[in-house]
């Protein structure tokens, strides 16, 4: 489904890890690969811009980056980037350029595009978030499905098999997600929409819609 693909999703031009999409038709196809492409890219980054900070942790100089925080690895911190107190993050993690890691949010195998903001007790497991993405107070991705099956995708073409027992969420570019949401495992949505605060996402999203509840999305109207 051409709604569901890196192209539709997101702009490659907004993260450090846009090689990691090369060849690859849908972005969950990527968690796999996150952590060795991490070792690999961040010995290539330029240690004016970056200082490495144990094993497998690269941070931007410019990036701001609190005590309290805990950063495992591998993990790039971008430039610019903010990390706040008591932030936890348990490695597998790309944090865009100029994006924020809030108050006690945990990330886990995770993509984060220029911009993200995952300002406030949020986690985000197993997933990609694209451009300018935002998360509401709360709003959490849940990445493991409570019959441990695997996760599937479902569209209005039909089921798509991801073979992953582990798949948080796809958010694509300027997806605003309200306080207290949960994306539910395999939960795509397209770029530009917003999802009503306490809602449980499951399946696709489409673009520019507003995500009321299960069963009633409406297309966005700007203006």
């Amino acid at each position: 489904m051409k709604e569901l693909t890196v192209k539709e999703l997101y702009t490659l031009e907004e993260t450090i890890a846009r090689d990691i999409f090369e060849g690859v038709t849908y972005p969950w196809e990527v968690l796999p690969k996150i952590s060795e492409f991490i070792v690999k890219l961040g010995e290539t980054l330029p240690e004016e811009d970056y200082e490495k900070r144990g094993e497998n942790v690269w941070i931007a100089r410019s990036a701001k980056v609190f005590d309290s925080a805990y950063i495992g690895g591998p993990a790039i911190i971008g430039k610019n980037a903010e990390v706040r107190q008591c932030a936890f993050i348990r490695g597998n993690a790309i944090v865009g350029e100029g994006a924020v890691v809030g108050n006690s949010t945990e990330l886990k195998n995770v993509i984060l595009f220029n911009k993200v903001q995952v300002p406030h007790y949020n986690y985000v497991g197993d997933s990609v978030l694209g451009y300018k993405a935002h998360m509401g107070a709360g709003s959490i991705t849940s990445n493991v499905k409570s019959d441990k099956k695997l996760v599937v995708v479902k569209t209005p073409e039909g089921n798509i098999e991801t073979g992953m027992k582990k798949f948080g969420a796809m958010l694509g570019d300027e997806v605003e997600v309200g306080c207290g949401t949960v994306l539910n495992p395999g939960s795509v949505v397209g770029s530009h929409t917003n999802i009503y605060p306490l809602s449980s996402v499951r399946g696709f999203v489409p673009a520019g819609s507003i995500y009321k509840r299960q069963g009633e999305v409406v297309e966005k109207i700007e203006g």
